[in-house]
C-alpha cells in the first residue's frame, strides 16, 4: 500500500524479501519526517497489529478504556466535545487529549513533553492511574492471553509472544500511518488544479503568515516548541496550578506555564481548544489573543500586547484557518475500528 502523494522520495519500510510492502509518501511541502521506521519496517499485518491494539480496550485494568476512548477517528482523533479526557472508572485527567496525526514529525508528545519517542508515548496512557490505570506487565499478560494476538505478534515480529516493545512498535505502525494532508491548503501548496483561496482565505493566509506562523510553522502548523500563551491560572481538577512543562523540568521556573504548541490542522474536529479545553471554539480562542492574554510569568514576548485583529481580520484568519481541515482523513475507514 502506498499513501499517495507528489513528494518524489518515499520511506521503504519493508526489508528485501518479505512479501507485504508498504511505502509511505508524503507530501512534497512537508519536511522530512522525524521518525524513520528504520527499527520498525511498516507491514501491512503490523499496522493492522496496532490498529486492534489501539481500538481494545485489553490494555486497560478492567477492560472498560481503548487508546480510541479519548482518540475518536471522527474527531481527528481526539475527544470532541470533552473540555478533559475521561478515563478508567469514570476518572477525569486534567488536561485536554489532544489529537493523533502526522505523528511521525513530533519531536515530543503530551502537552508537556512528557515524551520524546512514539514508541515510548503509549507506556504514559496505559499506566496512568485517571487514564487506563495498568501495568505494562498486565497488559502485556492479557494481550498474550488472546491466541489471535499471540500469532499476530509471531507473523509480525516472530516472537512467540506479545511484549511491551513489540505492543509499543505496533502502535507506532498504526499512529505514523495516519497522515493528514489532503486539506484545502494541502492542495494549493501541491497546486492541484482547481484549488485557490477564496479572497477572505487569502486575506486570512496573510494575516496567519503575519499573527500566527511563527509558533503555529507552515505546513505542520506547530514548531514543536513550548509556550506561554497568556491563559489566565485556574486551578484544574486535582486543585492545582498546571505548571505544564514544568512538571517535566521541575526545578527549572523558567518552563513554568509553558505548554507544547498544538497544530492548528483539523479544528473542525477537534475542540474544545487548550490545555485545558476551557474555549468552546476557534472564534473564542482568536478572542483571547485579541483581548485577555493575562501578563503570567514566562509569557511568551510575542503576545505581550496580545494580537490585534479587526473583526473583520478575525474573520478572514477563521476562513483561512478552516482550509485546514481534512475531511478525507477524518473519513478514512482505513483508520476505524477493525
Amino acid at each position: 500500500m502506498v499513501i499517495s502523494s507528489c513528494r518524489k522520495d518515499t520511506v521503504p519500510l519493508v526489508p528485501p524479501g518479505q512479501d507485504t510492502a508498504w511505502t509511505i509518501s508524503y507530501p512534497g511541502h512537508f519536511p522530512t519526517p522525524v521518525y524513520n521506521f528504520e527499527n520498525n519496517p511498516l507491514t501491512k499485518e503490523g499496522f493492522e497489529l496496532g490498529r486492534k491494539l489501539f481500538f481494545d480496550r485489553i490494555l486497560s485494568a478492567n477492560n472498560t478504556v481503548s487508546c480510541s476512548s479519548c482518540h475518536l477517528p471522527e474527531a481527528a482523533f481526539a475527544q470532541r466535545g470533552h473540555d478533559l479526557s475521561h478515563g478508567i472508572r469514570g476518572n477525569l485527567g486534567i488536561r485536554n487529549s489532544q489529537p493523533i496525526f502526522n505523528m511521525m514529525w513530533n519531536t515530543s508528545f503530551f502537552w508537556d513533553g512528557g515524551s520524546n519517542h512514539i514508541e515510548v508515548q503509549p507506556i504514559n496512557p496505559i499506566t496512568h492511574p485517571d487514564e487506563m490505570g495498568n501495568t505494562l506487565e498486565q497488559a502485556v499478560k492479557a494481550v498474550n492471553e488472546v491466541a489471535a494476538y499471540r500469532e499476530a505478534f509471531k507473523k509480525v515480529f516472530n516472537k512467540d509472544q506479545a511484549d511491551t516493545e513489540g505492543i509499543m512498535k505496533a502502535l507506532a505502525q498504526y499512529m505514523c500511518f495516519m497522515i493528514s494532508a489532503g486539506s484545502k491548503y494541502d492542495k494549493i501548496q501541491q497546486g492541484v488544479a482547481g484549488y485557490q483561496f477564496s479572497q477572505n482565505e487569502e486575506r486570512g493566509y496573510m494575516l496567519f503568515k503575519q499573527h500566527c506562523n511563527s509558533c503555529h510553522t507552515e505546513p505542520l502548523f506547530t514548531d514543536h516548541s513550548f509556550r506561554n500563551n497568556g491563559l489566565a491560572l485556574l486551578p484544574n481538577t486535582k486543585g492545582a496550578i498546571d505548571l505544564g512543562r514544568g512538571v517535566i523540568t521541575h526545578l527549572d521556573s523558567a518552563s513554568y506555564y509553558k505548554f507544547r504548541v498544538p497544530t492548528l490542522r483539523n479544528l473542525k474536529y477537534t475542540s474544545p481548544f487548550m490545555h485545558d479545553g476551557r474555549y468552546e471554539t476557534v472564534s473564542v480562542v482568536l478572542e483571547h489573543y485579541r483581548k485577555h492574554v493575562q501578563q503570567t510569568p514566562n509569557l511568551d514576548p510575542q503576545l505581550a500586547h496580545g494580537i490585534p485583529l479587526s473583526d473583520r481580520e478575525k474573520d478572514d484568519l477563521l476562513s483561512f484557518l478552516n482550509t485546514l481541515n481534512d475531511d478525507n482523513f477524518v473519513a478514512n475507514p482505513a483508520f476505524r475500528m477493525p
